[in-house]
């Protein structure tokens, strides 16, 4: 299972009025890193074949972030077999290693011809494995 990483420095605008970052902020960047994956992994080919459309995303709130934090963001891809694949994202705090989010997402993968669902090539799967 390949990782994909990025950091974050938690910024005034993901603050929320309790202090700490906005849980809408975590969905963002976790759809981010997901794009951010996919785009350095892929060919020009598969990426003007294909598109992605989630159909189930869960999160689990662990632990704050406040302004100024430093954010290692973790994504891998956990399967990817049919038409679905379903992809982690783990948050940490980078400097204490503490976990603050984890999330589990599933993602159908479509053909941009047909606007239709379609199994996940093995060169797609390989990509991510």
């Amino acid at each position: 299972m390949q990782t994909f990483e990025k950091y974050i420095i938690v910024a005034q605008q993901d603050i929320d009025n309790l202090n700490h970052v906005n849980n809408v902020r975590y969905v963002q960047w976790i759809q981010d890193i997901a794009a951010e994956h996919w785009n350095a992994k892929v060919s020009k080919h598969i990426d003007d074949t294909y598109f992605w459309v989630l159909l189930k995303h869960t999160i689990e709130y662990k632990s704050e972030a406040i302004l100024g934090d430093v954010l290692k963001l973790v994504t891998y891809v956990t399967k990817a077999d049919g038409v679905t694949s379903i992809r982690n994202v783990d948050i940490y705090n980078k400097h204490t290693n503490k976990l603050l989010v984890t999330s589990e997402a599933t993602w159908c993968l479509i053909s941009k011809e047909t606007k239709r669902p379609t199994r996940i090539t093995q060169e797609i799967a390989e990509l991510f494995n």
